[in-house]
């Protein structure tokens, strides 16, 4: 009986003792609490990515692209007709030949005998020809021993000497023609080169003025560039006639790169001239770059190959007090931004001379020391406080090669 009021009663008693204490340490936490104090939130300025202003001397080459062409190029043709009778083992699609070598024969013996004829006609006209002066000595004796007063040129065989005179000339002309067209007979490489195109072999007749095949010249190979007109001026070209203002001025090198398999090969040239007239579809100027000895023996590589594509860099002129920029600096209106001394943003207009892969190159508007803003922000506005990511921008660098665009 005992043992159960016991129970009953922890069981009423218990509880009440935990409910006063919370209540106790509550009271305490609160009356020993300490205020904190609210400050408002501080906005740090953007970080930018800057790069200093350094005029220097640059080098302005262009860049273009065009397709290898023979210097000289050229159609065989045949100049008297006749079956072909022999062909040279060079003349075929890519044969190499060299100057004066006999490329093909055609049966010569109709031109032969046409020679023996003309010779024959060329005695017979001679002897006419002394037979007739003969004949004149003759009249003119016999007139100035039985005739009176002035005889008549017919009397005398003025024109009938005249006119052997004349039949001899055409009979040596004609003889001469007969031997030039057995010459043709032979036709013999006009340079060293290389065939391109065959169109005739060895059993065939060719008729005069037939097209027997395509040759070039492997002397030296061209390239016709095409340059933009704002690029024109930065390459040294022959503008004028020889022995004008420009006629012994310097002319730029150029160099040609294209790719064989996995190796990349490169060829020096130069350009020799720009041509007379601009496109008028395209507005672009045309150079004529040269590459000598492009089939020669070479430690660069292949030869040029007639239509292979290449890409081609014109040494450009030097100038100076130039300064390069991240494309991603430059704003619309020619404009970017500079970080003043007080590191807020300053729009400054800039002369830009042209754009390249790398940067942009500016002529004026920039001094030496200021810290261009080349990303960071995407929206800056003039006088807005920004803070520099960069170790040193001082150091001239381009800290926005990170964010370069495309």
């Amino acid at each position: 009986m005992q043992s159960g009021r016991r129970a009953k009663s922890l069981k009423i008693i218990l509880p009440v003792l935990i409910l006063s204490g919370l209540v106790a340490g509550s009271a305490m936490l609160i009356a020993g609490k300490t205020e904190v104090e609210t400050k408002p939130a501080k906005s740090e300025p953007p970080s930018v990515e800057v790069m200093t202003a350094k005029p220097q001397a640059m080098q302005l080459n262009v860049h273009s692209q065009g397709v290898v062409a023979p210097r000289t190029e050229i159609d065989l043709v045949s100049e008297v007709a006749g079956k072909v009778v022999d062909i040279h083992l060079a003349f075929a699609a890519g044969g190499f030949f060299n100057s004066g070598e006999t490329l093909l024969r055609i049966d010569p013996r109709d031109y032969e005998f046409a020679v023996v004829r003309a010779q024959a006609q060329l005695a017979e006209d001679r002897k006419e020809l002394l037979r007739e002066q003969a004949a004149a000595e003759q009249a003119e004796r016999e007139w100035q021993a039985l005739g009176s007063g002035e005889a008549s040129p017919y009397a005398l065989h003025i024109p009938q000497l005249d006119e052997r005179r004349a039949k001899l000339a055409a009979a040596q002309a004609g003889l001469a023609e007969a031997r030039l067209n057995r010459e043709r007979c032979v036709l013999r490489a006009p340079f060293a080169g290389r065939t391109r195109d065959k169109h005739v072999d060895i059993g065939q007749y060719v008729t005069a003025d037939a097209i027997l095949a395509r040759l070039y010249a492997t002397d030296a190979a061209e390239v016709r560039l095409p340059v933009p007109g704002d690029q024109i001026e930065f390459l040294k070209l022959p503008l004028y006639q020889s022995g004008g203002p420009d006629g012994d001025k310097p002319r730029s090198k150029v160099k040609l790169s294209a790719r064989f398999g996995q190796n990349r090969y490169e060829w020096d040239g130069t350009i020799v001239h720009a041509e007379a007239a601009v496109d008028e579809k395209t507005g672009m100027f045309y150079v004529i770059a040269r590459v000598p000895e492009s089939y020669g023996h070479s430690d660069q590589g292949p030869p040029l190959a007639v239509g292979q594509f290449v890409h081609a860099e014109i040494e450009g002129i030097t100038r100076n007090h130039l300064v390069k920029i991240a494309s991603t600096a430059l704003r619309s209106g020619y404009q970017v931004y500079i970080v003043d001394e007080n590191s807020r943003l300053r729009l400054r207009t800039v002369e830009v001379l042209r754009r390249e892969q790398d940067g942009i190159v500016v002529s004026g508007g920039l001094d030496p020391g200021d810290v261009v803003m080349v990303g960071g922000v995407e929206l800056p506005v003039e006088g807005m406080r920004v803070t520099l990511n960069t170790q040193d921008a001082d150091d001239g660098a381009m800290a926005s090669e990170q964010t370069k665009s495309p």
